[in-house]
């Protein structure tokens, strides 16, 4: 019989040494490697197990699925068309206090009136959980069972046994994990990685949808290892703008839908609730003044009304400042070179403070006009026509270049009463608006008398 050899494992992220070590070459810990012998268990002769054959199939036949459908709106329009997909395994996070077990607490709520959902919290205890259903003025119902037990074992053999459609665990983090030789330290690299692929298994194999929150560091990233991130199907944050009580839902990736699609929900007394017109938001605090300039982006299927705001001041420094927020600085400082390139105006001495209003982020190079008068604007001190939006592209020769997807966005301005619509010259649109068109920047000029 072979003698078992001594390892050293570390008591934070599990890493094995043959011999003891002082740091812990994966988390760094000093002194956290304990002595412990390997189980021979489960050692069998190399060659004497067989693996079985695969079942195969292809593409042919009927794959349709029946997603389950919560009817928050913008909760299934993030999820993907239908909202969840059965077996999927769904990680949301956010900054602490934003609103994440509240949402799922109201998704649970939702989701019980046709599927059986269990909800595990391992933050809140059982009367906090219901205390908290009470404030938020949810139903009871059989379908919908709450627990605080905090063993990931427990729960992994609760939903095994009970079968749910939905599993709810709030949060990874504060779970920990049942060991024959020790607990791991709920939190650690070890203990992610084992919790996620151990609720990976359980939403594959039974068909579970399983849904955790997570903690994000204080660079704003969910905490934890990347292997989380690869292995689970969804990665949505929750996000918001501290002067409204507007959370928005955004998806990193999604294996059943796309991320572009962004969730608006407001924060009431009774929960967060949907926010089906978010325009109206974000054009209620647009003020027409230097600087300010309005464009439509898409995000998804949706588009939105965003103001662009924009500060020219003369520098007092020997480099020029460029603050820029919700949109890439480098854009900004693009435009500013071309419109100082082909305009003759001295954007280079002189600070440049940029944002987009309501905490929403610009990606799409459709915004490219809306920045360029943006800027003008505050630099001649002179505000654009009241009522108008900006919808163009700038090339690096100064040309204002199409864009695409303009109908739904001249349609939603329209909407909300914007009247003239700043578009290419070379842009095909046969709808009705005060259109005014640029060939190029040098014809920007001509809004801004003081040019």
């Amino acid at each position: 019989m072979a003698k078992q050899t001594e390892r050293h494992k570390c008591a934070s992220c599990g890493f094995v040494s043959i011999k003891w070590i002082g740091c812990c070459p994966e988390c760094k810990a000093w002194n956290s490697l304990e002595p412990y012998t390997p189980s021979s268990q489960g050692q069998t002769r190399q060659g004497s197990y067989t693996a079985p054959m695969a079942t195969l199939s292809d593409l042919a036949g009927d794959a349709h699925i029946v997603r389950y459908q919560t009817g928050i709106k913008e909760w299934d329009r993030v999820m993907g068309d239908g909202g969840l997909m059965p077996g999927a395994f769904l990680i949301v996070t956010g900054d602490p206090g934003i609103g994440k077990s509240t949402l799922l607490l109201q998704v649970a709520a939702a989701l019980a009136s046709n599927y059986a959902v269990l909800y595990f919290s391992s933050e809140e205890s059982g009367a906090q959980l219901k205390q908290r259903g009470l404030r938020l003025g949810l139903t009871s119902t059989p379908l919908l069972r709450f627990s605080d037990c905090a063993d990931l074992s427990t729960i992994i053999a609760t939903a095994q046994a009970e079968k749910p459609a939905v599993l709810i665990i709030d949060s990874i983090q504060n779970c920990f994990v049942q060991e024959e030789e020790r607990q791991t330290l709920p939190g650690s690299i070890n203990h992610l990685k084992q919790a996620g692929f151990l609720l990976m298994t359980l939403a594959k194999k039974h068909n579970i949808t399983v849904i955790v929150t997570g903690h994000i560091t204080k660079e704003g990233q969910m905490a934890g290892p990347k292997l989380l991130e690869h292995i689970v199907d969804g990665v949505f944050y929750l996000q918001g703008e501290d002067r409204w009580h507007v959370r928005m839902l955004r998806a990193v990736k999604n294996r059943f839908g796309t991320i572009d699609e962004i969730g608006f929900f407001e924060m009431a007394p009774n929960g967060l609730q949907s926010v089906n017109n978010i325009n109206a938001h974000l054009l209620s605090q647009a003020t027409h003044a230097p600087g300010s300039a309005l464009t439509c982006s898409i995000e998804g299927t949706r588009p939105l009304l965003l103001e662009l705001q924009a500060l020219c001041v003369p520098t007092k420094f020997s480099m020029p400042q460029r603050i820029v927020t919700g949109v890439d600085p480098k854009r900004v400082a693009l435009i500013a070179a071309i419109l100082e390139k082909y305009l003759q105006i001295g954007l280079s001495s002189v600070d440049i403070f940029f944002k987009v209003s309501g905490g929403c982020t610009i990606k799409e190079s459709a915004s490219d006009l809306a920045i360029a008068l943006a800027l003008l604007s505050s630099f001649f001190q002179h505000p654009l026509p009241e009522k108008s939006v900006a919808l163009g592209e700038i090339s690096l020769t100064g040309h204002i270049k199409p864009i695409s997807y303009l109908e739904p966005r001249i349609k939603e301005a329209q909407t909300f009463g914007l009247t003239t619509i700043f578009i290419s010259e070379e842009q095909q649109y046969q709808g009705s608006g005060a259109m005014q068109r640029f060939k190029n920047v040098y014809q920007l000029l001509k809004l801004f008398p003081a040019g």
